[in-house]
This record gives structure tokens, sequence and C-alpha cells, in this order.
């Protein structure tokens, strides 16, 4: 049956009710600038009545209700918007870092045209333009060597702005693995803490508040996707990895890799293999590390071989006003000082490769003449080798194309004697060196008696670079040339005996061994290399390398930065639309405490009619 104090006790719930309820509004008012803090509402409900539907229930026309009480207190959020959330902010990040970097890299090739390489190069091949009108002037050939330094200046200048990108992106990674694992640390102390608030029944708000926040955070540096079918194990996954579950958090650690300028290599802190993350701000730094300024400067350093090798080529075949012949006008270093290229690769002391850069036949060619031969090439490519088919019916022409059109790594073109020349370009894997022939086979007779290059046809009498001496499968009277050291562009310079003696520039080709007044052919020549078909890579001419590297630069900064603003107007509704769930508005805040106060005042006011009655029936009945 009913207390006679159980008004007193329904008044008590309501007082406790309206109170719980001004506090959390107070807290959710305290926490309106708080960084990821999602407001928090008292959720109460009718306590159960005195009687249950029973047989030993009393005789009443119905449930006396006992009051309300508080049920919990729960925060307001949309946990499938969220997820939404972790999911498309990577990619806003990544689009970010790309533009930000892109907008240096820009900066590089956007220089003042009388500093700029192009603008160098230019002036350059004016130089020897000036030298074929006036060979005989000594002049003309200064200025022929202060270009050649300017320009020389210019392209190592382009190369350490390039690396100190490259530097400065390695810095990031290693910054950016450094809160990675920060964050999924402090992510998996909170789990712990959550597992056992909730196992005696409470509602952690603000511990999960805090972790929802640390996984915004993450998910802005790595593609990440939560899993919280099971809340004893909260769980972050990384491209199909396990990232954190429950109390426990996997790391990364950062390797330093010799084969890629000694920048660092993530990887996992526990099994020491190489992560693989695509997205993020952490995976746009690694892509733009990795591929797009390693492209860029490969794609210089491959300008800075090809018309350095070109260059000289001609340059020691002529002859000075000294009449001294053979010097190179560019410095070139090479990779190894063995003549032949042998190189200890796996460093047991034991000569085990061969670093050549370029093979040149011993036959002249004739580029319209038709091979009237049948084979397969078989050369080095981005990863593993390629064929290349040559028919009786193909030119010269049509064969040198077929191969520079490939995906392969060995390019051709025919020198100004009709030689076939086969040149490495630079390597798309890491593990391969630049530069350097890896493997060259004809099943025919194209490559051997036809060009002269190979001695032998078939897998026989292939060139792979994996061996010492490999040029020994070359023609007896096939000329090479070493491999140079790493990055090219970082060295490249007047050679010494022509800054020198001026006179040692070569404007004429020697007739008995001494220059003809007047004559400047190969100034000529070395002119015109400007807009000969050179094949530096898959630019034809080096103003083709200059347009293509402008175009793809700007081009990508584009991309990132059209990219970006599209995914940072997405992100913003998104988060405009959780801000207007979970966020806190003041005025309707507000609004609560007033309407809770009034709930509290009327409790208070039942409290005290109950009071009265039962001083009456207590006090007064008696008198």
């Amino acid at each position: 049956m009913s207390s006679t104090f159980g008004n007193i006790e329904i008044g008590k719930r309501s007082l406790m009710a309206h109170t719980q309820q001004i506090s959390t509004a107070g807290h959710n008012i305290s926490n309106a600038d708080t960084e990821g803090y999602s407001r928090q509402r008292v959720q109460v409900k009718a306590t159960d009545p005195l009687y249950r539907p029973d047989l030993s229930r009393a005789e009443t026309p119905g449930q006396l209700g006992q009051g309300t009480s508080i049920e919990s207190v729960t925060r307001l959020r949309d946990e499938l918007l969220d997820q939404r959330i972790v999911a498309q902010s990577n990619r806003e990040t990544y689009w970010e870092t790309r533009d930000k970097y892109y907008s240096m890299i820009e900066d590089i090739y956007n220089e003042p045209e009388e500093i700029s390489v192009r603008g160098n190069m230019d002036k350059y091949w004016q130089g020897w333009q000036e030298l074929s009108v006036y060979p005989e002037s000594q002049a003309a050939r200064q200025a022929v060597v202060t270009r050649g330094e300017s320009l020389a200046e210019s392209i190592q200048q382009r190369f350490k702005s390039l690396a100190g990108v490259g530097t400065l992106i390695n810095g990031d990674i290693e910054g950016s693995v450094k809160q990675v694992n920060n964050l999924t640390k402090q992510i998996a102390s909170l789990n712990e803490e959550i597992v056992k608030s909730k196992a005696v029944g409470d509602n952690p708000n603000d511990l999960l508040d805090r972790r929802d926040l640390l996984i915004d955070d993450l998910s802005k540096i790595v593609n990440i996707t939560t899993d919280n079918r099971d809340s004893d194990e909260f769980m972050v996954h990384l491209d199909g990895h396990i990232l954190v579950q429950g109390k426990i958090a996997r790391g990364f650690d950062v390797e330093a890799m010799t084969d890629n300028n000694g920048y660092s290599k993530v990887v996992w802190a526990d099994t020491r293999d190489a992560a693989q993350i695509s997205g993020g701000s952490l995976g746009a730094l690694i892509e733009l590390r990795d591929v797009d300024v390693r492209n860029e400067i490969q794609s210089l350093n491959t300008m800075t071989m090809n018309f350095v090798d070109l260059v000289n080529d001609v340059h020691r075949n002529a002859v000075g006003a000294n009449n001294v012949t053979g010097i190179d006008f560019f410095s070139q270093q090479p990779f190894v000082t063995d003549t032949n290229g042998n190189y200890d690769r796996n460093g047991d002391g034991t000569d085990d490769s061969s670093y050549i850069f370029r093979f040149t036949g011993t036959n002249a060619l004739n580029p319209q003449e038709k091979v009237g031969l049948e084979g397969e090439m078989v050369l080095s490519g981005k990863s593993g080798n390629i064929t290349v088919p040559y028919h009786a019916t193909d030119t010269i022409e049509e064969v040198i194309a077929r191969i520079n059109d490939s995906d392969g790594e060995v390019k051709a073109y025919l020198d100004r004697n009709n030689h076939l020349v086969l040149k490495a370009t630079t390597a798309a894997d890491p593990s391969n060196p630049d530069f350097v022939i890896r493997h060259v086979e004809d099943s025919g007779m194209f490559l051997t008696g036809y060009s002269g290059i190979l001695s032998m046809s078939g897998a026989e009498g292939a060139y792979n670079f994996d061996t010492a001496n490999a040029v020994n499968t070359l023609r007896d009277s096939a000329q090479f040339s070493v491999s140079p050291v790493t990055n090219p562009s970082a060295y490249i310079a007047v050679n010494q005996d022509v800054k020198k003696d001026v006179l040692s520039v070569a404007a004429a080709y020697p007739v008995r061994q001494r220059a003809l007044v007047g004559d400047g052919r190969a100034a000529v020549e070395i002119a015109s290399i400007r807009n000969t078909y050179v094949m530096i890579g898959k630019d034809r001419t080096f103003d083709d390398y200059f347009a293509n590297s402008v175009t793809n630069v700007g081009l990508k900064g584009e991309q990132a930065e059209t990219n970006y603003l599209s995914q940072n107007t997405i992100m913003n509704d998104l988060r405009g639309l959780r801000d207007s769930i979970s966020g806190v508005n003041i005025d309707e805040e507000l609004a609560d405490i007033i309407k809770f106060q009034h709930g509290y005042n009327a409790a208070a006011k039942f409290v005290s009619v109950v009071d009265q009655m039962l001083d009456t029936v207590i006090n007064r009945l008696g008198v």
C-alpha cells in the first residue's frame, strides 16, 4: 500500500532530476567552445509504479505513480555521420598537403627569365651560334664558357631547391609518424578507461568525446576506418591492418633508405614490414617525396646527363683554336673508376655488376632503310624486361621509334655518324640504379651484325648488368661509357681545362689534326642539338623537356588546388551537419535552464505542500 511519506519521496526525486538537468545544461554551456565536445542530455523516465499487476496488489483504482528518475546522461552524436567524416577527412588533408608542396615546387620553376635554366640554356645555344659565325674569336669562346658556367650553376640551383623540398618532406614524414604513434597510444589508453567506466554502468561521455577528437586528428594524417560493433574492442583499421585494438596500439617506425637519398622508409614497428599508406597528410607526403619530387629530380638529371653527353661527344671529337682535341666541355664524374664499369654492388669485396650508361654501335645506318630482318629485342623496363619486336618491312626510324615509345628504360637514337646509340634512363624502381643499362638482348640480328652492338644473338649473347665485365658481350669495336655519379645535375660544371684556356673551346673539326681558319662546323653541330631529336626520357628535344616539365608541374598544382577546394567544401558541409547535431547552442541551453528552474520550483512547492499536510496530520489532529 502507499506510504504516508511517499509524496516526499516523489518530490525528492523531482528535485534531484531537475538539479541534474540544470547541472548538465551548465556543463554544456561551459564547454560550448571546447573542441570535440558533444552536448549532453539527461534522460529521465517515470519511476516504476508502486503496484505490479499480480494477485498481491492492493485493491486500488489504479497504479500509484512514484514520480521520476534519472535513466542516463547521454551525448548527442550521430555515429554514422562520424564514420563518414573519419573516412572522408583523409582526402581533404591529402590534397591540402599536395597543394601546399606543389606551391613550393611551382616557385622553383617560376624563376626570373634571366636566371632560369631555360633562359641560361637559350643563351648557351646562342653562344655556340655566335662562335660558329666567328670561329676565330676569343671573345665568342669566352662567352660560351661563361654562359656554360651560368647554365651549370642554374641547373645545380634547381637540383638543390628540389632536393631541399624532398628533405623538408622527409622531415614532415618523420614528424607525422611520431604524431600517429602518440595518437594511437592515447586512443588505446582511452579505450581502457572507457571499458572500465562502462563496466560499472556509467556513460563516459567526456571520455568518448576525447576519443572521437583523437580519431578525427588521426584520420587527417592517415586513412583510417573505425569499428565499434563491440564496445569492449573498439578498433581502428589502416588499409586492412589493425592500428588500434582495444587497449593495444600498433606503431610505426622509420628506417633510412640507402637507395633513396637516405630518406626514411615508414615501417610497422612490430614486424618491420613496409607500411602502405595511401591517404591523409602522411600518404600525401610519402607520395610527394617518393614519386613527385623524385620524378622531378630524375627528369632534371635525365636532361642534364643527356645534355652533357651530347655536347661532350661533339666537343671531344672537335678541335680548339689551340689545336687541342679530345677534351670534354663539361666535366663528367663516372660512378666507378673501373673502365669496364665493374662495381661491387652487394659490398662483399668482389665486383658483381656492370654500370654502363651508353652503347654505340659500329655500323653506320640509313634511317630510311628497311632492316630486312625479323626478331625481338628484350630491354630492361620499369618492372622486369620488355619485348620490342621488329620486322623486315620496318625502317631504322620505325624500329628506333618503337624502342622509344615502349615502356622500357633504354632509349635509342642515331648519332652524328648515324651509329645506333642505346642509352639508359632513370629507374622507376628505387632499388634499381639510374642511368644503368640492365639488360639488352636480341633474338635476331638487328643489334648484332646489323647495328654492331652485341656480339651474339639470343639469350647466350645477352648483356646483363648483374655480372662483372658484362661489356664482354659487346662487339669488340663497340663503344660504351660508364654510368655517372648519382644526381649529375648536382655537380655539372664546365671542364677546368676549358676554363683555364678558352682557346680549348672546340669550334672546328680537325683537318690533319689542326683547325682550319673559319671552320665552325663543330659549333654549328653543338648549337643544333637544341632542336635535334635526342630522346631525353620521353621528351624528344630539350625544348620539349622544358615545356613538359613546366606544364606538368602547373597541371599537378592545379589538380591539387581544385581537389582540395572540392574536398574542403564537402567536409565543411559534413562538419556543419555534425555541429548542428552535437554542438552546443547557448540560447537553447539557457531556455532549458529556465524550464528546469521552473520545474525545480514547482517540485519544491510540492514538497512544501506535502510537508504542511503531514504537519496537520501529525501535530494538529490531536489538539
